[in-house]
């Protein structure tokens, strides 16, 4: 459950510019927000207040506070497939800690594994898009292109592959999610050392698995 929390409004100077600079910016300003303080604290009218926009201008561009929500989620998302799809087409390999921390920072540090958790539960499937999906593709297969370059006379099924990223992206979730909790129960003690160590030893085994012949 999220705290709902009441935010100081800001008093800003409505100003015109171009529609995808303002949704730029009613973007920018939610996530803030959002991350601060969980989807229960958004205030559609504070987030206009900060960007310089009106009320209905929100409701334009995203259609409700839900809407807006779904955006901040579908666009962080989409950012870090993008840097994930280009990390591992440069690096030609499973750079398992590089990734793995990119990932966990925009889960965790970043709070959005809360946000799609919340729109979860809301019967709202984040990750249920034509555009996702592809970007999912992509991971997958730059993935396994670098398996079967390492490997060519014996290459790995792409179902393999696809099982692992999987993994990667589940236990990361669950990490961001209730990671703290259950590190403590199981003894392991909290903080962010113990964050890293794990992301360590998970990477270790993802690059194990993609790696052995």
């Amino acid at each position: 459950m999220f705290r709902l929390a009441i935010l100081p409004r800001v008093a800003t100077t409505r100003k015109r510019r171009a529609a995808a600079d303002a949704r730029d910016e009613i973007l920018a300003a939610a996530e803030r927000r959002l991350i601060e303080h969980g989807p229960a604290a958004l205030r559609l009218q504070d987030v206009a207040a900060e960007v310089g926009v009106s009320h209905p201008a929100i409701l334009h561009h995203f259609g409700s506070r839900e809407g807006l929500v779904r955006a901040v989620v579908e666009r962080a998302i989409g950012t870090l497939q993008d840097d994930l799809v280009q990390a591992l087409a440069g690096a030609g390999k499973f750079a398992g800690d590089t990734l793995l921390d990119r990932a966990f920072d925009m889960l965790a540090t970043r709070g959005h594994a809360r946000l799609m958790a919340w729109l979860l539960l809301s019967g709202y499937d984040p990750l249920d898009g034509t555009e996702v999906r592809t970007k999912w593709h992509e991971i997958i297969d730059a993935t396994h292109a670098a398996r079967v370059a390492m490997h060519p006379d014996r290459a790995p099924a792409r179902e393999d592959t696809a099982f692992t990223v999987v993994l990667s992206a589940l236990a990361l979730f669950g990490q961001a999610i209730s990671g703290p909790s259950t590190f403590h129960a199981a003894g392991l003690g909290r903080g962010p050392r113990v964050d890293d160590r794990f992301r360590s030893w998970l990477a270790a085994l993802l690059g194990e698995h993609l790696t052995k012949r």
